[in-house]
């Protein structure tokens, strides 16, 4: 399987379940060509070529040619100059790692990471919040995460595998739009009446079962188990966290218990504030979720799976 495929695959699985709707990120791909047609000399130079074929700007080939050869990935959820000196002694050992593909993004994914935040507009939109409300809660918390990526270290990781040769992608709203669809459907078909009833499903789930091994598994940030779960929503996707003041809002439109990933203190304490019931999945267990919903069809292709930096694989290519 080519590089180009493998990417082009993970990008359309992404687009599938996203919360926005076919015709919306249609729209997104018209603006950018739009942009681009009218740019001219430097402008046009630097201009990210892969926005025209892809509405997550936090999800990148970084580094190698799109025809390249892949029987072996080396993936894991965060991937550092460390990991990319692992996968080249890998490759000094016979392993066939053609590609590594980190979760969290690198290079330009990290720099359009705000960008992708957008989505989450829709999302509260899709739970009860009114439009203009979101979208005036979405926009000041995206010019704050905006404000936090500036001036990181964008490319310390893409650079060292410059160096070695190593194809680089980073794989991130996809896996998330994967992960936070499967658990919306899970809890659609759950008769799910306390919080104790939502920590028991997410720990059927095999990632987060696995993820208990290493003290890692769902648990309460907010609330108790004992009380009643209302309307259960799932918040997997845009980025990273929405806007804390949106709880309330949340709180108004009838949701009383939320799933995510991870939450800052400062958002467990709005939620808390507003009475919503709050339960963590777990970071790496739903990261690694998502990214087995892509990997599956990558195995398919009889293409081998290196799991590293905290991605836990589970193969459902046999269910």
């Amino acid at each position: 399987m080519k590089l180009k495929d493998i990417y082009a695959l993970a990008v359309e699985k992404g687009k599938k379940v996203d919360p926005r709707d076919k015709e919306a990120l249609e729209k997104l791909m018209e603006e950018e060509k739009e942009k681009y047609d009218k740019l001219e000399g430097p402008d046009k130079e630097v201009f990210d070529l892969q926005r025209l074929e892809n509405p997550f700007p936090d999800t990148r080939i970084l580094h190698g040619e799109g025809d390249t050869e892949v029987k072996g990935v080396m993936v894991g959820i965060d991937l550092s100059t460390g990991e990319v000196t692992l996968a080249d002694r890998l490759r000094e050992m016979g392993k066939n790692v053609d590609l590594m593909i980190s979760h969290h993004p690198s290079g330009l994914g990290v720099a359009g990471l705000h960008e992708v935040m957008h989505l989450q507009k829709d999302v509260l939109y899709q739970w009860g919040v009114p439009i203009n409300i979101a979208e005036s809660l979405m926009d000041e918390r995206i010019s704050e995460v905006e404000r936090k990526i500036k001036g990181r270290n964008y490319n310390k990781t893409l650079d060292a595998a410059k160096l070695l040769d190593i194809p680089f992608m980073c794989l991130h709203t996809p896996a998330d739009n994967l992960v936070n669809d499967y658990l919306t459907k899970l809890v659609e078909k759950k008769e799910l009446e306390t919080v104790k009833d939502v920590i028991k499903m997410l720990e059927e789930v095999p990632e987060c079962h696995q993820a208990r091994k290493y003290n890692d598994g769902p648990f309460i940030l907010a609330g108790n188990e004992d009380r009643s779960a209302g309307k259960v929503v799932v918040e997997m996707t845009g980025g990273t966290q929405g806007s804390k003041k949106s709880y309330e809002k949340l709180a108004q439109s009838g949701v009383g218990t939320l799933i995510g990933m991870h939450l800052s203190e400062e958002h467990r304490k709005e939620a808390k504030k507003h009475h919503l019931n709050y339960v963590i999945a777990g970071h790496m267990a739903s990261d690694s979720l998502g990214l087995n919903l892509i990997l599956d069809e990558l195995e398919k292709k009889g293409i081998e799976i290196l799991p590293c930096s905290g991605f836990i694989r589970h193969s459902r290519t046999d269910d």
